[in-house]
């Protein structure tokens, strides 16, 4: 018993590893080097905003193809390469400052980073349940916060140095690198505990009328507004506190404080399940986070700002959290085996919201000359998402 609940630990830390590398860093790293992108090469919102739909845009493909019966290979192999890519893409990005390079590299480290997290989400879950210790997901998922804390912490003292964008990304590809090392040692190749789980034979034919409920429906719906919702302000907060005068001295502190907040978030909104159910705890999250979304649209307050990226960040991985666990929970409920499948449709709809998101809302500040506008109908987006979930 010593020893599983040792693998699992071993399993849910590089699990956090793979996280923290595709998606902290890999796929969040975009927001805190923008202000500098911006500066040095110029870089307009509307362009900025290309550059993140491409990236959300390659995530949303990415989700689609893991959603494939036909993919080969394991769950390791493909979240390694995944991650692998993930290094390659990040350090690619200081090799020019054309925008439609940008926008391609973009689009790869998208398609990466829903490789690993589909890919990983699934392996380390499975064997989790399979060993009994479910509840380590939640250090799995804490990942994300840690590598976005850990890449506002590298790029701040980068930047404390003078460092230009060109070294920002090239030192987020190393980091990624470093991280994938971690990872490749922390997940084996089999699982013990996974010879005794039952083969895919074994369990319950395909339903597909049955996995597709009402109740389902409005997941996937719901989790597409949360990534619409959730992105904008993730994509350009640290722009906007740059750009604002009253907040420029707090910009190298609030993409940490969204990793900070992020890093427990899933283990919180665990607890909260467990008393209101998963898909209530769902809903009361996109309000809290609508609330945070909002007060980074409409305040210059560097407090209330703080305070904004601070329920942006405590509740966006816990969203995310309970929309696969739930997902995978009505799975299992519809007699199906198809866990992959409906891990991959969640991360596309959520991807179809995402690569929306940073496009409207550089079309949107090219009209009106700032971010409230694309905030405010974030913050909409995410009330309807939680009204979706909560029936």
């Amino acid at each position: 018993m010593k020893q599983s609940l040792w693998s699992s630990i071993c399993l849910a830390l590089g699990g956090l590893l793979a996280l923290a590398a595709a998606m902290g860093i890999g796929r969040f790293v975009y927001t805190p080097i923008l202000p500098s992108m911006t500066e040095g090469i110029p870089l307009t919102p509307s362009a900025a905003g290309l550059i993140a739909s491409a990236n959300f845009l390659g995530y949303l493909t990415g989700a689609l193809i893991g959603a494939s019966r036909f993919l080969g290979g394991t769950p390791r192999t493909w979240f390694l390469a995944g991650l692998a890519l993930s290094a390659l893409t990040s350090a690619a990005m200081a090799l020019t400052s054309d925008v439609w390079f940008f926008m391609m590299i973009r689009f790869i480290s998208g398609l990466a980073s829903a490789f690993v997290l589909v890919f990983s989400t699934t392996l380390v879950l499975e064997r989790l349940t399979t060993a009994g210790h479910s509840a380590l997901s939640a250090v799995h998922f804490s990942g994300v916060g840690i590598g976005i804390a850990l890449s506002a912490v590298l790029i701040a003292a980068l930047n404390h140095n003078t460092a230009d964008w060109q070294t920002l990304w090239l030192a987020s590809g190393l980091a990624t690198a470093i991280l994938l090392a971690g990872a490749t040692v922390l997940v084996p190749a089999r699982s013990s505990a996974s010879l005794a789980a039952p083969t895919d034979g074994s369990r319950a034919p395909e339903d597909g009328r049955r996995t597709w409920s009402p109740t389902v429906i409005r997941l996937v719906a719901a989790y597409g507004l949360f990534g619409f919702g959730y992105v904008i302000t993730a994509t350009f907060v640290s722009v906007m506190a740059r750009t604002t005068p009253s907040l420029t001295e707090i910009e190298p502190f609030v993409w940490l404080i969204v990793g900070l907040s992020a890093a427990p978030s899933i283990y919180v909104w665990n607890l909260i399940a467990a008393k209101l159910g998963a898909r209530r705890a769902f809903a009361l999250a996109c309000l809290v986070e609508a609330g945070g979304v909002a007060m980074t649209a409409v305040s210059t307050s560097p407090a209330i700002f703080l305070f904004g990226a601070a329920l942006l960040g405590g509740t966006f991985m816990g969203i995310t959290a309970l929309g696969l666990a739930e997902g995978r929970r009505l799975t299992a409920e519809a007699g199906t085996s198809a866990v992959r499948q409906m891990l991959a449709t969640l991360t596309a709809s959520f991807g179809l919201g995402q690569a929306a998101g940073p496009w409207i809302a550089g079309q949107l500040h090219g009209v009106t000359g700032s971010f409230q506008a694309p905030s405010i109908a974030a913050a909409i987006a995410l009330v309807i998402a939680a009204a979706l979930a909560g029936l």
